[in-house]
C-alpha cells in the first residue's frame, strides 16, 4: 500500500503528491528542511527541532506555513496513518511557485511537504559495530548553519566517501574538520569530548546540542574547538551524530584504526544516555 504524504494541507498517496515545475525549491533550492526522529511511534527532540526550523525559516525570510503545533499534528498524523514505529519525518518548506527570478517574489504561498520513512535506529548494526569515515574537501557555501535544501556539496562529498568504501565523509576546510556530509563530527582524547564550535561553518546539530548538555552532567569534559584529521587519527575514540543515527561509533578514519578498532566506551555511554533521555522525555 502506498504511504501517505502531506502536501499543502492534504494527505495524498505518494504517487499523487505533485509540485509545479516552477516551484522555487525545484528551480533554485529556495527552501529549508528538517528531519525529526521517531522511536516507538513517538517524535523525539521536538523542542530543539522547532527552534532550528524557526531559525532556518527566518534566515531565508520564509514564513511558517502553519503554526508549530499544527506542524506537529501533521507529523503525528503521518506516523499514525503510515503505521510508523521507528524512523523519521522529513519536512520541507519552499518559497512557493513563481516565475524564475533570483530575487524573492512577494505574496507567494509557501509549498509545505512532509513524509515519513522507516529506519532501524535503536538496534542499528552500525551502532553496534561502528563505521568508517574518510576525509573529503569541503566545497560548500558559507551559510552552512542554515538547514537549506541546497545539498549538492554534501551529495558530492558523500558520493566521494561511498566510492572509497566508507559510511560517511568528514569534510575538511583549511586543514580542519568541519562536519560530516550528513552528521556532526566528534573525537575523544584522554577522556575529553572534542567538537568544532558553532559558527556559519557548520549546522547546529540537534543531537550535538543534546550530547554537549549530557556529557558534562555525567563527568565527561567537553572542549569546543576545531581539530585536524591528523588529531582524529590519534584519537582514543571518534563518533558521529545525526537525527536517525543518534550516535554511531567510528572505528576507522582514512584507513587509520581509531583506538582499538572497536566502538569506544565513552561513545557507547553517550549513546545509551542519549537514548534513555530521549525515551524518558
Amino acid at each position: 500500500m502506498s504511504k501517505l504524504v502531506f502536501l499543502n494541507g492534504q494527505y495524498l498517496p505518494e504517487d499523487a503528491a505533485k509540485i509545479s515545475v516552477f516551484d522555487r525549491g525545484f528551480l533554485l533550492a529556495d527552501g529549508v528542511y528538517e528531519v525529526v526522529p521517531v522511536i516507538r511511534g513517538q517524535l523525539i527532540d521536538v523542542e530543539p527541532f522547532l527552534e532550528r526550523f524557526e531559525r532556518s525559516l527566518h534566515a531565508l525570510s520564509l514564513p511558517w506555513p502553519m503554526t508549530p503545533e499544527s506542524c506537529l499534528d501533521v507529523f503525528r498524523t503521518l506516523i499514525e496513518r503510515n503505521g510508523l514505529d521507528e524512523g523519521g519525518i522529513y519536512a520541507q518548506v519552499t518559497r512557493g511557485v513563481a516565475p524564475r527570478v533570483f530575487e524573492f517574489p512577494q505574496g507567494l504561498e509557501p509549498t509545505c511537504m512532509a513524509f515519513s520513512f522507516e529506519k532501524s535506529i535503536l538496534e542499528s548494526p552500525h551502532a553496534r559495530d561502528g563505521v568508517s569515515v574518510v576525509t573529503v574537501e569541503d566545497i560548500r557555501w558559507k551559510r552552512r548553519d542554515i538547514k537549506s535544501i541546497a545539498l549538492l556539496g554534501q551529495s558530492l562529498a558523500k558520493e566521494a566517501a561511498v566510492r572509497q568504501g566508507a559510511y560517511e565523509g568528514w569534510m575538511v576546510e583549511d586543514g580542519h574538520v568541519t562536519e560530516g556530509t550528513a552528521s556532526s563530527a566528534y573525537i575523544i582524547k584522554n577522556g575529553t569530548l572534542i567538537t568544532r564550535p558553532l559558527s556559519n561553518a557548520i549546522l547546529p546539530g540537534i543531537r550535538r546540542r543534546l550530547i554537549l548538555e549530557l556529557a558534562p552532567r555525567h563527568g565527561i569534559p567537553v572542549e569546543q574547538r576545531a581539530f585536524t584529521p591528523e588529531e582524529a587519527y590519534e584519537a582514543d575514540e571518534a563518533f558521529l551524530s545525526s537525527a536517525t543515527t543518534l550516535i554511531y561509533p567510528i572505528t576507522r578514519i582514512d584507513g587509520h584504526v581509531i583506538g582499538d578498532g572497536q566502538p569506544g566506551v565513552i561513545t557507547q555511554q553517550l549513546r545509551n544516555l542519549y537514548i534513555q533521555t530521549a525515551l524518558s522525555g
